[in-house]
């Protein structure tokens, strides 16, 4: 009985033995796995600070880019109001060019009768000039 007692003995000691010997294999295994975790998780938190880094800039550079646009819409509203006025002043000169050319339509309309009685005065004034320039040439060429 013995015998079975130290067979027993030695059975538990070697299957406590084998127990061990997986036990340690699997923390190994669980070991190399945290490592690898581990160096994955740096790898990524140094993504994370230059990805950090980069957004920072971006952010910084589109503040500016959207005080450089703000800055540039005040002056353009400048431009926008320097427009509107010299709208109204061509607007202004229009109508004052209206007036005028109504007025002297309107003058011309009243004095056509005056100025047919002209025109025609200064074809009769054009013609006899004209007659009497000829009649002293014939004149001169008469006496020659």
């Amino acid at each position: 009985m013995e015998i079975i007692l130290y067979l027993s003995v030695a059975l538990v000691a070697i299957a406590f033995a084998v127990l061990v010997i997986y036990i340690a294999k699997t923390l190994t295994a669980v070991q190399k796995t945290l490592l690898n975790v581990a160096n994955t998780m740096e790898g990524l938190n140094k993504q994370m600070d230059g990805l950090t880094r980069e957004t920072t800039e971006l952010l910084h550079k589109t503040n500016q880019l959207a005080d450089d646009i703000q800055e540039k819409s005040k002056s353009l509203n400048t431009v926008f109001d320097s427009v509107k006025e010299l709208g109204g002043s061509l607007s202004g000169l229009n109508r004052s060019i209206r007036k005028v050319s109504d007025t002297v339509a309107k003058t011309t309309e009243q004095q056509s009768d005056n100025i047919a009685q002209t025109v025609q005065w200064g074809n009769v004034i054009i013609d006899l000039y004209s007659k009497w320039k000829a009649k002293k040439e014939f004149e001169q060429k008469n006496q020659v």
